[in-house]
């Protein structure tokens, strides 16, 4: 089924909106090929372009995984340098929480919200493109220390400071290259990035709903997009802090964590946990929203408990807030802080509980059907309490005392980030991707992908917990022989190649699917919720007809009732004139680029001088006029006829 028209089209089927508006170049119109996607500001292609990142960026960062326990397998190793280590190290943090995991969480954010409240896009459109190019931006530069020379000409100088970014480690005097700027930067950038996407999906979720679609009607997920959108704006203000007060320090000499100089090196991690406790949490409430999507659909029974899971989404995003310090409980911040942190740290289990507790009480009686999406759901239902098991054992400061900076703490957080997050987001992979592509995966394969990746985590990971509570730290890159860490970070070697097997197996699985799987159908799950309720994959315009929500789990509910579903009044009006649409723009692409090249050139200045500043300047001026012509560029967009569209 054809979903586009083009501009001449407009014409024909209805008033053309951008006559009164002003643009340097001729508004794009393509609707396929390369040009089509750099001025998409359609938010299933956008969710198509942050999906297809972040499963680049998740081999990418496996693949660096992989050259780490390559090193650990066997005592005395040689195969990574200690500083090539420590840039692995860095970077595989780095790539997987910020390019991998939120990346695949905005994927999803931008593909399904709109449908799942029935609007036909993201309240700011051309914001929302924008954000994609900017995040990319910031990913390029990050990445861009593996390739592009640094002050002395050397090709090879990557962050070598943790992903945590640790003062001293931080400073001039002991990470002189410009692998740190171009780390300070490029979270900078993709700390912008998540703001702009998430005031956009708070906009669109209370604005742009349904009519009926009550918030007490919202998906779980929608819910949790929405918290997670919260958390972001008021997380991440904290660590552009921390960053511009790290950029100073090295580019113009402050001494807000030079301890030389009478700066404080605790002021970074107190900045930094207070968002990177929150972040864990944007990281795994939507994983959360996901589980609370599958577990439904194939139980054939509704959510237990659903505002109880909604309550609990919410405090779990406010005691996020309030934990940060359980990070630092060796550093002697005192006992009633530490007291306190510990409380609230415990605290936080009790939604965490709830919610399992009703995920179990959905699965209690229902007929479960298991598909590749719900061994992935329960995957995560298992990992995610053996993390939350430890991270409870954690809350304790005499026992955090005991395993801090061990690799019973690397267990504990890869089984809350990967056997959480990753297992929830590949369910939703396979969950969403007939309504994404319009054909459904393989279940063999997926099965087959979905065991090999659960073994090979467990195998990888839980070894860790012994390795820890035997005396091995983190962050070290060889060891000696007479230990007794041999056995167990050989087999932890063994299942992470394991693990790199069935990750390569899903994403070559799903790329298949994209191109070659089997025709799903609209409604191949018999799902619950409005993006189930049109075609698959969903046309341009995502509804004809704006619907009437007259239930929780809508699409059940009409499906069920004999009574058709109420007419929205306003379609008539849309049969005369036909559905606005917004119009492909260029402006969001270039502002990014010029952000991207202005980015570049501040990096440099240090080390090439006026001719860096230069092409900062250069960054800058693209970046100001893209967004003066942006504005300038008024309500424009045409019109489709959804009747038409369909004949086609």
């Amino acid at each position: 089924m054809a979903t586009s028209t083009t501009k001449s089209d407009s014409h024909e089927h209805g008033s053309d909106l951008s006559s009164d508006s002003i643009s340097l170049f001729k508004r794009p119109t393509a609707k396929t090929g390369l040009l089509s996607w750099l001025t998409t500001v359609d938010h299933k292609r956008i969710g198509l372009l942050y999906g297809a990142s972040a499963l680049f960026f998740l081999l990418v960062g496996g693949f660096e995984a992989l050259l780490i326990r390559a090193q650990l397998m066997v005592p005395n190793n040689d195969v990574l340098s200690a500083d090539v280590y420590n840039q692995m190290f860095t970077m595989h943090g780095t790539t997987m929480i910020f390019l991998a995991v939120m990346p695949m969480s905005a994927a999803f954010f931008n593909f399904m919200v709109p449908l799942m409240i029935g609007a036909r896009d993201v309240a700011f459109p051309r914001m929302n493109a924008f954000s994609f190019w900017v995040f990319l931006a910031g990913a390029l530069i990050i990445n861009a220390s593996w390739v592009l020379p640094d002050a002395n000409g050397l090709t090879v100088d990557a962050p070598n400071i943790g992903w945590f970014g640790y003062a001293n480690l931080t400073s001039s005097t002991y990470s002189p290259g410009l692998g740190t700027d171009f780390w300070i930067l490029g979270l900078q950038i993709l700390g912008l990035a998540s703001i702009m996407a998430s005031l956009n999906f708070i906009v669109t979720i209370i604005n742009m709903r349904a009519p009926g679609m009550t918030m007490m009607r919202l998906p779980v997920f929608v819910w949790m997009t929405l918290v997670t959108s919260f958390l972001l704006i008021l997380a991440f203000p904290a660590i552009a802090i921390a960053l511009a007060e790290l950029m100073m320090d090295r580019m113009v000499g402050t001494n807000f964590f030079e301890v030389a100089k009478g700066g404080q090196p605790i002021l970074w991690q107190h900045l930094f946990w207070v968002f990177g406790h929150p972040e864990v949490y944007i990281l795994i409430l939507p994983a959360m929203g996901i589980i609370s999507e599958v577990l439904p659909t194939f139980s054939r029974k509704p959510l237990f408990g659903y505002p109880i899971i909604v309550f609990s989404g919410a405090v779990i995003g406010f005691l996020g807030f309030a934990v940060w310090s359980h990070h630092m409980f060796t550093t002697g911040l005192g006992k009633l802080a530490t007291a306190a942190f510990a409380m609230t740290t415990m605290a936080i289990a009790v939604p965490t509980g709830v919610k399992i507790f009703n995920w179990i009480g959905t699965l209690w009686g229902g007929k479960l059907l298991m598909r590749t999406p719900m061994l992935y759901a329960l995957g995560f239902i298992w990992m995610f309490m053996m993390g939350g098991f430890t991270g409870v054992m954690h809350s304790a400061a005499p026992a955090d005392a005991q395993q801090q900076d061990s690799y019973f703490v690397v267990a504990h957080f890869h089984y809350v980030l990967i056997g959480g997050s990753l297992f929830a987001l590949f369910a939703g992979i396979y969950y969403w991707l007939p309504k994404i592509t319009g054909r459904i995966a393989s279940e063999r394969i997926g099965k087959l992908g979905f065991w090999t990746i659960f073994s090979g985590f467990n195998i990888a990971f839980f070894p860790m917990h012994f390795l820890g509570l035997n005396g091995m730290p983190r962050r070290i890159y060889t060891y000696a022989d007479n230990l007794d860490w041999n056995r167990w970070n050989f087999v932890s070697s063994i299942g992470a190649f394991l693990l790199g097997i069935g990750a390569a197996i899903l994403v070559i699985h799903v790329l298949y699917t994209v191109f070659k799987g089997e025709k799903a159908g609209d409604d191949p799950w018999h799902g619950r919720t409005l993006e189930w309720s049109i075609s698959s994959p969903p046309p341009e315009y995502n509804f004809a007809a704006i619907p009437m929500v007259r239930a929780r789990d809508v699409h059940w509910h009409d499906k069920h009732t004999d009574t058709p579903p109420p007419v929205n009044p306003a379609s008539a009006g849309e049969r005369d004139h036909g559905v606005h649409m917004p119009d492909q723009s260029w402006y969001p692409f270039f502002a990014a680029m010029g952000l991207c090249i202005g980015g570049f050139g501040v990096i440099y200045t240090s080390a090439f001088g006026w001719a860096a500043g230069t092409v900062a300047l250069i960054g800058a001026g693209i970046l100001l006029i893209s967004a003066y012509l942006w504005a300038l560029e008024g309500p424009a967009g045409y019109h489709l006829h959804p009747e038409e569209e369909e004949g086609k």
